[in-house]
């Protein structure tokens, strides 16, 4: 008898002590996630071991709304970048238009050629052309068409766009049969830019793979890895990356990331950068799409 009261004292022991261990993991991991929140940082990942099964399915639930509040806020600032960009686009457009227009008529005027005033009036017309072209490329943020989804066969597509590119080496790790539900031009043109950014980049390597590979045969969301081995993202412009107009490049409009994330929003997926490039890249990033896109035969 002694020996069971020993037991069941033993036993209420460590029943306590690991009740309040528990405890004290759980506020631990509310204060985590209260801090991740407070800093904006929607990406937050807490593992479900050790939980029991109502606390694991909660911190799964919560797992997967900090997944939803990044790509609500990500899609409203897309759609407050679209509004400013057309109403921008629309008041330039108006005011370089005539611009161009009589400056072009000045330049066919035979008073004005071979006389001072050409070479003044060429850059006259020249800069207010280029400004034109310039903004004509911004209305593509506010201009895209509805997708028309339809089923893609992915490994084809990544295989006719690594085609044209020879001159890099890439690293397919996709399986034939993976069929995505999207609109193919706007997919291909968000691998593209990827591409094309890359290249720009001094990339000589492309790294393109499936992270959640399992998750595909439980129809959840299929999770596309696309790096290379170009040169780092610095850490200052990680941030300022997916802002229309934001570039640094010389030559760049600060418009090819920006367009690719709202054509992803537009198929009801996302494109974001890697937190971590796979081993043998120096930057990546990752397309999401969604769980009611997804198509496995």
């Amino acid at each position: 008898m002694i020996w069971l009261y020993i037991i069941i004292g033993v036993s209420v022991v460590a029943f306590v002590w690991w009740f309040a261990h528990h405890q004290r993991r759980l506020r631990l991991r509310a204060h985590l996630m209260q801090e991740a929140i407070r800093n904006q940082d929607f990406t937050f990942r807490l593992p479900t071991d050790g939980l029991l099964p109502g606390e694991r399915a909660m911190q799964e639930t919560l797992n997967q709304l900090g997944d939803t509040i990044r790509q609500q806020v990500s899609k409203n600032e897309v759609e407050s970048w679209e509004r400013l960009t057309r109403v921008l686009t629309h008041e330039m457009m108006n005011a370089t238009a005539p611009i161009t227009s009589i400056s072009q008529s000045m330049l066919n005027r035979t008073d004005v050629k071979g006389t001072p005033l050409e070479d003044g009036i060429q850059a006259i017309h020249d800069t207010s052309r280029h400004l034109s072209e310039f903004v004509a490329n911004y209305r593509k943020m506010s201009e895209l068409e509805k997708p028309v989804m339809t089923d893609v066969q992915l490994r084809q597509m990544l295989d006719d766009i690594s085609r044209a590119y020879p001159q890099l080496s890439w690293e397919i790790s996709v399986s034939a049969d993976t069929i995505v539900n999207a609109d193919a031009g706007m997919l291909r043109q968000v691998l593209m830019n990827l591409i094309k950014n890359a290249i720009e980049a001094e990339a000589q390597k492309i790294v393109i793979a499936i992270i959640n590979e399992e998750a595909i045969s439980n129809n959840q969301s299929l999770t596309l890895y696309v790096g290379n081995d170009g040169v780092p993202i610095p850490a200052e412009n990680r941030q300022s990356l997916f802002v229309p107009f934001f570039t640094t490049k010389r030559s760049g409009s600060g418009i090819g990331l920006s367009l690719s994330r709202r054509m992803m929003i537009q198929q009801g997926g996302m494109l974001d950068l890697a937190e971590k490039p796979f081993e043998g890249c120096r930057a990546g990033f990752i397309l999401t799409l969604r769980k009611q896109q997804i198509m496995h035969i």
